[in-house]
């Protein structure tokens, strides 16, 4: 592709390279709630408890300790949102260590970290991470076939599509 062909086509028509991450049959799981949808987050945990029980469940702060403490799940714990756990999560994701992310936002509540929350929905879509944001879709998203099976993520590589353009 000559300098003046990649100025002039669009990038939906450049060669998109992908990277394919394998995820396993039980899948890294991490659920989030800001403070007005915990208790929604614990009654949907606990309606699916014996699905989540299959699964390596992550959390953060006050959310993982709840879980873990009135479902009795292990819940790997990371610092609460707004003190750095956002971005912890986000690193996991980066890192290819998360497979599924339900988090219970509240679009109504303007929050300290919502530049965080923000940056770690994109991540999420960066690295095609299935991600359930309310009740329905947290619903939709643990009943699919596909909780338990193999699947394989495809990611876009970003990297390549940007020192093409």
């Amino acid at each position: 592709m000559t300098p003046d062909e990649r100025v002039t086509t669009p990038i939906s028509e450049k060669k998109k390279l992908q990277n394919r991450v394998p995820m396993k049959e039980k899948k890294r799981i991490v659920l989030i709630a800001h403070d007005n949808k915990k208790q929604d987050l614990l009654e949907w945990a606990s309606w699916n408890k014996k699905l989540l029980a299959n699964h390596e469940l992550y959390g953060t702060g006050t959310t993982g300790g709840i879980i873990a403490n009135e479902l009795g799940l292990h819940v790997h714990r990371f610092k609460s949102g707004p003190l750095g756990g956002d971005q912890q999560v986000g690193s996991k994701i980066s890192d290819g260590d998360m497979d599924l992310m339900i988090f219970f936002w509240d679009p109504m509540s303007a929050q300290p970290h919502d530049v965080d929350v923000k940056a770690l929905l994109r991540l999420a879509v960066v690295y095609n991470i299935p991600v359930a944001c309310n009740r329905s879709s947290a619903d939709f998203m643990i009943s699919s076939p596909l909780l338990d099976m193999k699947y394989e993520r495809r990611i876009d590589d970003y990297a390549a599509i940007l020192i093409d353009v």
